[in-house]
C-alpha cells in the first residue's frame, strides 16, 4: 500500500512516492518452485552424464563409509564428537564437486564430508572434532574456511571474501553451507542482505534436515519454505530435493555459474533428512519417531542413485563393488591413522593468537613453560 492508497488520505497527501519506495526487482522470478526440483526418477534422468554420475556414486559410497567410520571413532574415544551426515551425503558431495579450484567452501561443523570431497585429508578434517586444534588444515591452501561450530557465523565471512575477490577482479565464487537451524540466526539474514546489495558471488546452500537439534522446522519459521526467504533480500530462491544428487549438481552448478558471471547470489534449500542423531551426545528418539526415520530411508541418496544408474545401464555390479572396495580402503586408512596418538605441543596454545604476542600472553606462556618443565623434572 502506498501513501496514495492510505484510507482517508486527502488530496494534500496524494504525493508520488520517491523512487526508494519502489521495489528494486520483480518478485516472481525470484520465487522457488512449489515442489523440490528432482531429476532421478523423472524423464530428465535420460540426459544424465554417465561418467559424472559414476563419479558421484563412488563419492556417495565413500561418504557413507566415512560417516560410519567417524561415528565408530567417537564410540572408541578417538573423537570427542561427530555430527553425522548420513542421509545428507548428496548435498555434501555436490557442494564440493561443483566448485572450481579457485573457489572457496565455507562449511559448518557438520560439513566435514564436503571438505573431504573437496580434497581435504580426512584426518585433518576431523582434527577439530578430536579436540587437537581449532583447525587441522591451512584454509588458504585448500580454499576451505575453518569448520564453523557457531551457527551461521561463516556466512558473513563468505560474503566478505566473495565481495573482496570481485573487487580485485578475481573469478572466485564462495559456497556457504548452513543447516536449517542456522537460518534462525542473525548472521544468516545479515549475510543474505549484504550479498544481495553488493551482488556478491556467493551461493548459500541450506541443508534442511528437518531439525535444529531437537527443534522441528515448523517451530523455527512460518515461511512457505526456507528458499522463499531469498525473495525478501532480492535474490533467487531454489528448492531442490536434497537427496537427489543429479538435481543438486544441476541447481548448484547453475547458481555457481550465475555468481561467477556477475549475476549475484542465490539461496538454495536442499530438502533432506538427518538419519542419525544430531551428534553422539544426542538422543533423537526423544523428539522423532522410528517410523519417520524409516520413511526417509526409502529416499536414501545412495540407493536412489544406485537404482537409477543400474536401471539405465550406467552402473553394473563390478562398478558397485569397486566403489565399496575403495570406500573400505579409505576407512581402513582413516582408522589406522586415527588410532595413532597425536603428538601435540602445549605451547602451540600461544602460537597463533596474535601476530605479535602481548605482554600478558608472554607471561602466560612463560608460566606454562615453567609448569611443564617442573612436571618433566618430577
Amino acid at each position: 500500500m502506498t501513501v496514495q492508497e492510505l484510507p482517508g488520505a486527502g488530496a494534500s497527501h496524494r504525493v508520488t512516492p520517491p523512487p526508494a519506495w519502489r521495489p528494486r526487482t520483480e518478485a516472481a522470478p525470484l520465487l522457488p518452485d512449489p515442489e523440490p526440483y528432482r531429476v532421478l526418477g523423472t524423464e530428465a534422468a535420460a540426459g544424465l552424464d554417465p561418467a559424472l554420475m559414476r563419479r558421484y556414486y563412488a563419492e556417495l559410497v565413500r561418504g557413507r563409509r566415512y560417516n560410519a567410520q567417524a561415528t565408530a571413532l567417537t564410540r572408541q574415544g578417538r573423537l570427542a564428537v561427530y555430527p553425522s551426515t548420513v542421509g545428507q551425503e548428496a548435498a555434501e558431495i555436490a557442494a564440493a564437486l561443483v566448485l572450481e579450484e579457485q573457489d572457496w567452501l565455507f562449511p559448518s561443523y557438520r560439513d566435514t564430508l564436503a571438505a573431504v570431497a573437496r580434497g581435504l585429508d580426512p584426518v585433518q578434517a576431523l582434527t577439530l572434532l578430536r579436540g587437537d586444534w581449532h583447525t587441522g588444515y591451512d584454509p588458504r591452501e585448500h580454499r576451505i574456511a575453518p569448520l564453523c561450530t557457531p551457527l551461521a557465523t561463516q556466512l558473513p565471512h563468505a560474503v566478505g571474501l566473495a565481495h573482496a575477490a570481485r573487487l580485485r577482479g578475481d573469478e572466485v565464487v564462495a559456497l556457504a553451507m548452513v543447516g536449517d537451524g542456522g537460518t534462525s540466526e542473525g548472521d544468516f539474514h545479515e549475510a543474505l542482505n549484504f550479498a544481495a546489495v553488493w551482488q556478491a558471488p556467493v551461493v548459500f546452500l541450506v541443508q534442511n534436515n528437518g531439525f535444529a537439534i531437537s527443534v522441528p522446522l515448523a517451530k523455527q519459521t512460518a515461511a512457505p519454505t526456507l528458499a522463499h526467504k531469498a525473495v525478501g533480500y532480492g535474490m533467487p530462491g531454489r528448492l531442490v530435493d536434497g537427496n537427489d544428487v543429479a538435481a543438486l549438481h544441476e541447481v548448484l552448478t547453475e547458481a555457481v555459474q550465475r555468481a561467477r558471471a556477475g549475476g549475484g547470489p542465490t539461496l538454495i534449500e536442499a530438502v533432506t533428512y538427518r538419519m542419525e542423531a544430531h551428534t553422539n551426545a544426542d538422543d533423537a528418539t526423544r523428539y522423532r519417531s522410528d517410523a519417520e526415520v524409516e520413511a526417509w530411508k526409502a529416499h536414501d541418496p545412495v540407493e536412489l542413485l544406485e537404482r537409477e544408474l543400474t536401471a539405465r545401464g550406467i552402473l553394473d555390479e563390478t562398478g558397485v563393488q569397486e566403489a565399496r572396495a575403495a570406500a573400505e580402503a579409505m576407512a581402513a586408512t582413516l582408522r589406522e591413522r586415527m588410532n595413532a596418538e597425536p603428538v601435540l605441543d602445549p605451547m602451540d596454545l600461544f602460537a597463533h593468537v596474535y601476530a605479535q604476542q602481548t605482554g600478558r600472553l608472554r607471561e602466560q606462556a612463560e608460566q606454562l613453560r615453567a609448569e611443564l618443565e617442573a612436571e618433566g623434572d618430577a
